[in-house]
This record gives C-alpha cells, structure tokens and sequence, in this order.
C-alpha cells in the first residue's frame, strides 16, 4: 500500500511537469508568410505564465515611399508610432492540455482588429494560427513555420 501512494505521489509530481513542458513548446521563432508579407514572429512566455508572440523582423520594414512601417491602424493612438517589426500579434495566449492548444487573441496590423484565436501544432514544426469573430467556424487559419535556433 505505502509502494502505491509513493507511485501515484509520483505520477502527481510528475503530471505538471509534462503539462509545462508541452505548453512550453510553443515558444520559439517562426516564419509568417502572409500574402506578401515576410517577417518572423517570436513567441515567449511571459512572466504571468501566458504567451505572446511579437514580430521580431520582416522582409520588408519600408513603405513604398521609403518610410519605415508602422502600427498606423492601431486603435490606441499612442501605438501608431510602434514599428512594424515590434508589434505584438499574439495576446494573452492560455495553454489548454486537454486539447493540446493555445487560445487567446490575435492583433491583425493591417486592419487595426483584435480578434479570439487558437494555436494547435499541426506537425513538429507546423503550427496553424486562426483567428475568428465569435465561433472557429467564422475565421482564417495561417500556417506558421517554426525555426530552429
């Protein structure tokens, strides 16, 4: 009887553990290829245990006349300056085990829109974002390629 509670004691101790390091695989760098866009997007954990993913570069940071892009859409007049190779796209994104997902909110810059959205591993290195207005159903999935670092 006492080998078993040690045993499931362990199990309990253990079952965190394996929890964290599955959310934990979210985090790291990936390719975003969005219509014309390029840019690469990290991913980190926050210091309130939930994630968010911020564009850390991009192919091409300039407007056409030469000026830098920025956050020109975005409803908070104070982060219109932001440049566009520091906007943060993924908001308060949440680990769910029982699905193996993350769900949050996406910031769409070229709109200036949050919306809900989840984030589900397709393949080791295939991770599909969609963002929706109320229901999945209702929503575009992207398909963002993670880097090796």
């Amino acid at each position: 009887m006492r080998r078993l509670a040690v045993i499931l004691i362990a199990i309990a101790l253990a079952f965190p553990s394996f929890s964290q390091s599955n959310a934990e695989k979210i985090c790291g760098t990936y390719l975003v290829i969005e219509k014309s866009e390029v840019s690469k997007v990290k991913v980190t954990r926050k210091s309130n245990g939930d994630f968010e993913g911020k564009i850390i570069w991009m192919k091409n940071p300039y407007f056409e006349d030469g000026s830098p892009k920025t956050d020109i859409k975005n409803p908070d007049p104070n982060k219109r300056n932001t440049p566009a190779d520091k906007i943060v796209l993924l908001h308060n994104f949440k680990y769910n085990a029982s699905d193996d997902e993350w769900s949050g909110e996406i910031y769409n810059p070229v709109e200036g829109d949050m919306y809900k959205a989840y984030a589900k591993f397709e393949s080791p290195k295939k991770l599909k974002v969609r963002g929706y207005v109320g229901l999945p159903i209702f929503g575009r999935s992207m398909y963002w390629t993670k880097l090796d670092e």
